[in-house]
């Protein structure tokens, strides 16, 4: 069984070596939409019977992880050194640094890196996260799934 949370978030970011509009400063509504499989839990009695697991700990999980740290936040490659260094000049700003430019590819990869251990096996029903995809849009998005 597969079930899926979404979460929305804004942020802004740039794409220095883009050619087109990318590579200036500006912001997007972000959506992540966290996908996991796994037995329905049979427990008798049990506050998540019935389910793979609760909406409401899924949405937690990402966003204590995940949302909580990009939103509203300016997500800026560590390579883009002139966008890191205006960043630094402006007191107690939001800041999260990228090993890679912030693409919705990136972010989906990064996403699920950091929430795939935190949702392993969590009620013992084989818990698994199957997919993020990152909404830069609302017409485009990027997926990292887990290898089968």
């Amino acid at each position: 069984m597969r079930i899926t949370r979404r979460l929305e978030f804004d942020a802004g970011h740039r794409i220095p070596n883009h050619d087109s509009q990318c590579r200036h400063l500006h912001g997007h509504r972000y959506a992540l939409e966290v996908t996991l499989s796994g037995e329905i839990i049979a427990t008798d009695g049990a506050a998540e019977q019935g389910m793979v697991m609760d909406f409401s700990e899924v949405k937690a999980i990402a966003q204590r992880h995940v949302v909580d740290a990009w939103d509203h936040a300016f997500l800026a490659w560590r390579g883009d050194r002139a966008v890191v260094q205006f960043l630094q000049t402006l007191p107690g700003h939001k800041t999260v640094l990228c090993d890679a430019p912030p693409t919705a590819e990136q972010l989906a990869v990064t996403a699920f890196r950091i929430l795939d251990q935190v949702y392993r096996d969590k009620y013992g029903n084989n818990l698994k996260l199957e997919n993020v995809r990152v909404y830069e849009t609302p017409n485009c998005w990027a997926d990292a799934a887990s290898p089968r």
